[in-house]
Order: structure tokens, then C-alpha cells, then sequence
């Protein structure tokens, strides 16, 4: 082979020692910056947390959503997607851990099912709708694939295919994965997003009853994972939705953040959601009520007109300003199920001549049944379609009647839903067929598998602990979910012994030390650093550290502050991290 052919060859053997030298003058400048030493302790040299100086893109004023970000547990990357920093995903792998111990507690298995689905099996369960929610996905044949929001044709699919007697049952399987739904208006960062993570539980049964001792079995491990968080949460009665099913339970944190409203008693232990609370008590239509009229439209098209009672507070007809505090659209759906949900504001102007005309009317107001134009197309409804009991349209108000011990007062509360349970029975299962031989009498028949579905919000849950722990100085986590349990940080020249005390520490207690160098990020910086952060325990080798040898050691969610010989820290340390 001839040299010519690589003209540079012989200059770079004549010029060999120049590049490494060049190379090791970078290098040296480089380290002049930063250290690139690294040995086994957590450090904030080598673990990447940046912090401060950064707000969310939105434009909202979603505090918790901007606090982690300034917190340095996430970005945004666009509209309702978000990027975890290594904080943010040190507070997932431990929830996720979390909820791999309660699973394992009733039995179930992880699996991993792939985020992309079909429209095929959405249309046979029911769910598919070009209106819907499902983010659509084109490739070069048109195949009609979907961004899964939920795994429930998928799961039952499965296991359709593989489970066939009786004896392959109970069968109890969970997955934590990416999730995706079209939002149309994200907000809140973590709460509404279009992409967020999910833990599923699904469930497989072959008989009702053992289908709702599982439900129960997960309803006290769901029970034992919030407990492990230590943050008050209610278990509300929910409606199934279209979810399906006729036995459900969701997991909220009361919060202003919260986009579901929440009753509770203040005398008993009824807790339902505002899509299945009611009132007690009962009342008598009443003809010298003023009427107000909430028009919707019909999923074809004819129009619906909805009487409810005035608002005291009301003056005139019309009450558009005031429909969120008044008309329960939950009521009215569940009245007449075929109403448009898509229509929140009253509507005005003229309806297409359908010549079918619907009445829903409040019980307070069951005289107007008798004086409405009527004609054979004429719909008016004034009794729940499944119950038969007189309607009652207007939304729960704080200290009305308990409808369980009739004695006590509703109380209305704002909350953020973090987890769900479903027994969904045979809604799927039998669209799609999965289906197991049991003996009976002497012979054998196929029954169709029972199913529950249980979720938890992973990516939310985040947000609303992050929304339910913060001060005014930053984050608090509690300890089973911190990115850390607690940071030593050190003023000049305690350096060594941060790093000795980080050794005690670390074999029993998740450490970070905090070695910025001084003259880079000084000492009360580092302070306030960790309060953004939200680290359940400081320990600082500050100025009681120079002049007696006592570490300062504080835990603001207990309101302690602490000097205490070297010797004393870990005991100290374990002993508050124990009530967090």
C-alpha cells in the first residue's frame, strides 16, 4: 500500500507527541473547572441537580409545577410533555419500588405491554371514538394504531390467548408505563399532562365472588401504600364511567389543585366522588320556586332543555356566571345518558328541527311535567333511568344533608384523584372473548373471565405530594420518596470530615453530600439549596461544627433543629427519618 494514498500519514508520525500534549493541556484546564475524580460517595459535583433561575413555559400559575422545576426534578419539553431530571426520577424509581412491594404482597406478576395498540380492539370493547382522547398513530400502511391511555383490551387480549382452564386462575398482573392521551388543554405540569406514568393492576377471576375478594385484597394493599407516604387521603365511592363495571373507589388528596370535588360527612363514613354523592333528605316539588333552564344538545342532535331551581342568590331566569356552583352535570348525564358532555355552558340560539325534544326536570319542579307542550316526540324525564327515584340536578352544597346518617352535614372538597380500583366484571372479557372451561355438575362450560382494574397516577402522584408537602422555602418530601434522606453539607475546611460523617452515614440512611466548592455555590447558597430541594434532613458542619465539634442537624417537617456531638448523628438522624 503506498503512503500516497494517505498524505497525512507521514506528518502525523512526524508530529506524533504534539496532539498528547495538547490533550493533556486541555484536560488539566478542564479539571481546573471541575474534578472528574470520582469515588463511591453521592456527591453534588457528579450528580447532576440544576437548580434555581428557571420557570415553566406554560405561562400558568402553577406553583408545584414550577417548584420542581426550579428544584431541578424536571424541564418541560412541550406542551403537556415532561422531561425527569435525576432528582425526579430518584422519586420515581422509589415509588416505583414502593408499589413493587405491595404487588408482590397479593401475588401479582410484572409485566411490560407495549405502548402502541389498535383501533381494531377499541372498537370491538366499545371505547373507540373519533372524538375521543386517543392520540392516533399513522404509519406507511395506514394500520390504525393507537398511543395506549389504558391497557385493558390489551391485557385481556392477552389473556384470552393464554389462559384456558380454571386452574391457570387467579391470575394478577401489573405493569408501570408510559401513558398517553390527546389532552387538549394540559395544565398543572405533572396533573394534566398528554404523556404520564401509570401503574395498572389488572385482575382475572373466574367467578364473581372470588372476583370481589381480590378487590378487596387490593383495596388493603392500595391501603398500605398510601399509609407508607403519611399524608391524609380519602377513599371515596366513584362511578365506574366508562370504564365500566358497577364497583369502584377512588384515591384523592384534598388540594386547590384538585379538578374533582370530593363530599364527605362530618358525622359518618360516607365518602362518594360528585359523580355518585346525593343529598338526604326529600324534596317536595314546590310551584312557587323560580325556575332556571339549562339547554344542551342530544350525541344526535336534539335538543335538551334541563329545569333546575334557581339560586337564591339568582336574579332573573338565566344564571350562565353561576352554572359550575349550581347544575350538576353528572346528574344530568346519569338522568339521560345520550346528553353531549362535550357542553358545559348553557347553550343559545336555535336547534336544528329534529322534532324530538327533551325535558329533565329537578324533583323540586315535577309540576312543570304537566304544563310543558307535549307532543309524540317529546321525551320528559323526571326519574333516574335505573333507581326510578325523583331527580335532583343541582350540585351538592356544603352542609347539606348526609344522605347515609341523614344527622350530618356535607362537607365539599377539592381534591386530586391518585388512584383508582375498578371490578369491571365481564365488560371486556366478553367483547373479546377471553373465556376459561369450569367443571360444573359433572360436566363443563365456558364462562367469561371476571376483571378488575387498578390504577395509580405515578407521574401525578408526584405532583400532588410535591403540592401537599411544600413550604414556603421549597419541596418536603416525605422519606419514602425523596430523592435523598438527607445532605451533609459542609462549610471551608469541614470538607474531610463531611465525607467522614457521609461514610457513618451512609450504609443505613440514603446520603448526598454537598461538596460544591465555596467559592462556587458559598455556604447559606447550599442552605437554601436544600430547602428547594426538600431533603426530609439537613446536616451542616457549619460554625457550631468550627468552634464546639457539634454538627447541626434540622428537619423542618418536624419543626427540629439539633447540636449534637459527632458521635450522636446517625442515632439522631434514624430517629427523626423514623416519623417522616
Amino acid at each position: 500500500m503506498s503512503v500516497r494514498a494517505f498524505p497525512g500519514f507521514l506528518c502525523t508520525l512526524s508530529r506524533r507527541q504534539t496532539p498528547v500534549r495538547r490533550a493533556n493541556i486541555n484536560i488539566n484546564r478542564f479539571r481546573t473547572r471541575r474534578s472528574l475524580w470520582v469515588d463511591s460517595r453521592t456527591r453534588l459535583t457528579t450528580f447532576w441537580a440544576p437548580t434555581g433561575g428557571i420557570s415553566a413555559k406554560t405561562g400558568e400559575d402553577d406553583g408545584v409545577n414550577s417548584l420542581l422545576i426550579r428544584a431541578g426534578f424536571l424541564r418541560q419539553a412541550h406542551s403537556g410533555i415532561f422531561h425527569l431530571l435525576p432528582l425526579g426520577l430518584r422519586v420515581q424509581e422509589k415509588l416505583e419500588k414502593l408499589v413493587d412491594k405491595h404487588m408482590r404482597s397479593i401475588g401479582a406478576s410484572k409485566v411490560s405491554l407495549s405502548s402502541i395498540t389498535s383501533e381494531d380492539i377499541w372498537r370491538r370493547s366499545g371505547r373507540y371514538s373519533e372524538d375521543s382522547e386517543l392520540l392516533r398513530l399513522k404509519d406507511r400502511k395506514e394500520s390504525g394504531f393507537l398511543l395506549s391511555p389504558t391497557h385493558e383490551e390489551e391485557i385481556t387480549t392477552l389473556a384470552a390467548g393464554i389462559v384456558k382452564s380454571y386452574k391457570d386462575l387467579p391470575l394478577r398482573v401489573y405493569q408501570i408505563s408510559r401513558k398517553y392521551r390527546d389532552e387538549r388543554r394540559p395544565r398543572q405540569g405533572l396533573l394534566r399532562a398528554k404523556e404520564f406514568l401509570m401503574k395498572d393492576l389488572y385482575t382475572f377471576d373466574y367467578s364473581t365472588e372470588m372476583a370481589l375478594e381480590t378487590y378487596e385484597s387490593v383495596r388493603k394493599a392500595y391501603a398500605a401504600f398510601f399509609d407508607e407516604l403519611k399524608i391524609p387521603y380519602l377513599v371515596a365511592d366513584a362511578d365506574s364511567g366508562a370504564m365500566g363495571g358497577d364497583l369502584s373507589h377512588e384515591y384523592h388528596y384534598v388540594s386547590p389543585l384538585g379538578e374533582d370535588h370530593v363530599i364527605s360527612c362530618n358525622n359518618c363514613d360516607y365518602v362518594a366522588n360528585e359523580e355518585l354523592a346525593e343529598k338526604g333528605g326529600h324534596y317536595s316539588s314546590d310551584p312557587r320556586l323560580h325556575t332556571t333552564t339549562w339547554r344542551g344538545i342530544s350525541k344526535d342532535g336534539c335538543p335538551i332543555n334541563v329545569y333546575i331551581p334557581a339560586s337564591p342568590s339568582a336574579t332573573g331566569e338565566h344564571l350562565s356566571a353561576r352554572w359550575p356552583d349550581h347544575l350538576n352535570l353528572h346528574a344530568v348525564s346519569a338522568a339521560y345518558p345520550d346528553l353531549d358532555t362535550t357542553i358545559e355552558e348553557p347553550l343559545t340560539g336555535s336547534f336544528a328541527n329534529t322534532g324530538k325534544v327533551v325535558h329533565i326536570i329537578d324533583q323540586r319542579l315535577s309540576f312543570l311535567a304537566d304544563l310543558l307542550p307535549r307532543s309524540s316526540s317529546t321525551v320528559i324525564v323526571t326519574t333516574h333511568p335505573k333507581t326510578g327515584k325523583p331527580l335532583d340536578l343541582t350540585r351538592i352544597q356544603p352542609n347539606d344533608p348526609c344522605p347515609r346518617c341523614f344527622s350530618g352535614a356535607l362537607k365539599v372538597q377539592r381534591a386530586i384523584e391518585v388512584g383508582h380500583t375498578f371490578h369491571l366484571g365481564t365488560r371486556y372479557s366478553e367483547p373479546l372473548e377471553a373465556t376459561v372451561t369450569v367443571p360444573s355438575e359433572g360436566s363443563s362450560s365456558l364462562v367469561a373471565l371476571q376483571m378488575g382494574c387498578h390504577g395509580i397516577g405515578m407521574s401525578r402522584l408526584m405532583a400532588a405530594v410535591a403540592s401537599k408537602k411544600a413550604t414556603e422555602s421549597g419541596l418536603g418530601w416525605p422519606r419514602a420518596i425523596a430523592p435523598f434522606e438527607c445532605v451533609i453539607i459542609a462549610a471551608k475546611g469541614a470538607d474531610r470530615d463531611a465525607e467522614t460523617l457521609y461514610d457513618e452515614l451512609s450504609g443505613d440512611i440514603d446520603t448526598i453530600l454537598d461538596d460544591r466548592p465555596i467559592k462556587d455555590v458559598n455556604f447559606v447558597w447550599k442552605m437554601s439549596d436544600a430547602d428547594l430541594i426538600g431533603y426530609p434532613v439537613s446536616i451542616k458542619l457549619g460554625r457550631e461544627w468550627k468552634q464546639g465539634k457539634k454538627v447541626e442537624i434540622e428537619c423542618k417537617a418536624a419543626g427540629v433543629r439539633l447540636n449534637v456531638e459527632f458521635s450522636g448523628v446517625k442515632q439522631a438522624v434514624l430517629e427523626l427519618l423514623a416519623g417522616l
